[in-house]
């Protein structure tokens, strides 16, 4: 697979701001991968692409479809929780993302009542390591 045909998948609500940190990231960490705005809100999907998303699209239909095309989905731990990020994720979000064949990078968050056990970290370090761990696998998908 060619770098220009992996699309990523950024999933955001509230205000966008961890999506619009990961965009960032990947654009550095992944050059020449497109990297798609997906934002529970319009606020989110707009602070997305503002950070450098070659695309967006925002709501429930939007991270339904996309969800399935992407090769990676890189969102907090919380978009696979129907009632995730306050309410934003709708059953049929978290379903079709957990469904999706994509590589699934999730971020831990404390905000959507999940904890997930790891040794420390700042959310900073957390999305950092998510960018490095999609690079990585654009590596492997590109592989010849």
């Amino acid at each position: 697979m060619k770098r220009e045909e992996i699309l990523i998948a950024v999933v955001d609500g509230q205000g966008g701001g961890v999506g619009k940190s990961l965009v960032e990231k990947l654009k550095k960490t992944c050059p020449g991968v497109r990297v798609r705005a997906l934002g529970t809100n319009a606020e989110a999907t707009g602070r997305m692409l503002r950070a450098g998303a070659d695309d967006g699209a925002t709501g429930e239909n939007a991270v339904m479809v996309n969800a399935s095309r992407a090769q990676i989905v890189l969102g907090v731990v919380g978009v696979l929780a129907s009632g995730g990020l306050l309410g934003e994720i709708t059953p049929a979000m978290a379903r079709a993302i957990g469904e999706s064949d994509a590589l699934k990078i999730l971020v831990p968050t404390e905000r959507c009542r999940i904890r997930v056990t790891l040794s420390g970290g700042s959310l900073s370090a957390h999305l950092d390591d998510a960018a490095e761990r999609a690079a990585a696998e654009v590596e492997r998908l590109t592989a010849d």
